[in-house]
């Protein structure tokens, strides 16, 4: 089976998902990572014992009714402000995740990678990130994640590169 497949509670990955299929269309070198269950790309770090820097979370953005890909170190939060600054949106916000439940059929809701390009989505990227040469990605479950070179992310990706990130207040989740 290609892809991933649904049941009620789980979405299996499978090694041939939207991303894997596109790592090795392309030859892009990567490592699949299990790890247990993460919801939060901090917890994602945590179990894959490296810093928050490292690891890219994906956040869903709506800006003037369209969805957005936002995509900035787990250790960050998004600076709306700035965010909103370049992409001259009128109105922008967190999106529900029951508003974006079904734009991303071969993942768990909230553990999409950051490639909105397969999704029909722009990605913008906080230019903190390319600060280490390799970063750890979500893979479409709340246990998989693949680990690229920051190079190679945006030459798959193709984000339009900003300054969108802020530091988290400490005790912050």
């Amino acid at each position: 089976m290609i892809g991933a497949r649904r049941n009620r509670k789980k979405v299996l990955m499978y090694p041939r998902n939207f991303v894997t299929k596109l790592l090795d269309l392309r030859k892009i070198p990567y490592e699949h990572h299990i790890h247990p269950t993460a919801f939060t790309a901090q917890q994602v770090a945590a179990a894959e014992r490296i810093p928050g820097t490292v690891v890219a979370k994906t956040v869903v953005i709506k800006a003037d009714n369209k969805f957005v890909m936002a995509v900035l170190p787990a250790a960050a939060k998004v600076d709306f402000p700035a965010l909103r600054e370049t992409l001259r949106a009128d109105e922008l916000g967190l999106a529900k995740e029951a508003e974006f439940d079904g734009l991303f059929p071969d993942s768990e809701l909230g553990a999409m990678p950051p490639f909105g390009n397969l999704y029909g989505l722009p990605v913008y990227a906080d230019e903190s990130l390319a600060r280490d040469r390799a970063i750890l990605l979500n893979a479409g479950t709340h246990q998989d994640a693949i680990r690229m070179s920051y190079r190679n992310f945006t030459l798959l990706a193709e984000p339009t590169i900003c300054s969108f990130a802020a530091k988290r207040a400490s005790g912050s989740s």
